[in-house]
């Protein structure tokens, strides 16, 4: 996404649930509910910071519990965002991925596969149409999952700052967080240390970061000569036969 941002896009984040299943920031052990919801609220505003990201939509429904929701809601919700911003490209859990245990994922992933085709039809929810609305269809979707099934790496070398920065914000749902600046206090106080983690608590965050968590996506870039990069299910529109033709070999008329 950073990559994408770097290059022109425009860039959203729509956060389907509120994370009131999760963990609260900081506190190091699971909190109160209403912890956990402003937490993460605050989080997630900082990763799409940290992203570039332009607006953050919330939608708010309870964490864990997707597979108990009317689906053509959600699909409705997101087939209006959809229209509204024009997107044409989504980042999303995998709607076809083995492997995955957290309901909300799956039933996201299969909420966005179908909006992202019936967002560009007119007889979906028309009334969006009539309050100025236009259709239009998702062209590109990539996918990611616990175990993907892989159509395309991405180099993403030039934007890892940035994705460093963003699972640093993350600190309740992230793996990482403050992890870093953690673990040399523990070290600190059985008279330890770790030179990675050498400076202050933010370098030692994202030194952190850049070895464990991102060490999949710089053993991924090893293997097609990159620093770091993502893989992920790709399905994107292919060009039209005819368009290419017409292109190739159209004459004017004499």
């Amino acid at each position: 996404m950073a990559k994408l941002i770097q290059e022109g896009y425009t860039g959203h984040l729509i956060r389907a649930t509120n994370d009131d299943m999760g963990d609260a920031p900081g506190l190091g052990t699971p909190g109160s509910v209403g912890e956990h919801v402003l937490g993460n609220e605050k989080d997630n505003a900082e990763v799409a910071r940290a992203l570039g990201l332009n607006r953050v939509f919330d939608l708010n429904y309870s964490n864990h519990r997707l597979s108990g929701i009317q689906q053509t809601k959600l699909q409705c919700r997101l087939i209006f965002l959809f229209r509204l911003l024009k997107v044409d490209t989504v980042f999303c859990y995998d709607p076809w991925a083995h492997d995955e245990e957290n309901p909300d994922h799956y039933v996201l992933g299969h909420c966005v596969e179908a909006a992202c085709w019936m967002a560009g039809r007119p007889h979906d929810y028309p009334e969006q149409l009539a309050a100025g609305l236009q259709v239009h269809t998702v062209k590109e979707k990539y996918y990611y999952a616990r175990r993907p099934e892989i159509t395309r790496v991405v180099d993403i070398s030039g934007a890892v700052d940035k994705k460093v920065e963003a699972n640093r914000m993350n600190r309740a749902k992230g793996p990482a967080g403050e992890k870093g600046s953690q673990l040399k206090t523990e070290l600190a106080k059985r008279g330890q240390r770790l030179p990675l983690l050498d400076g202050d608590t933010v370098s030692a965050d994202r030194a952190y970061i850049k070895e464990f968590i991102l060490h999949r996506d710089r053993e991924l870039g090893k293997k097609y000569g990159v620093e770091y990069a993502e893989a992920f299910h790709y399905v994107g529109t292919q060009p039209s036969r005819l368009d290419e033709y017409l292109r190739q070999n159209v004459v004017p008329l004499r």
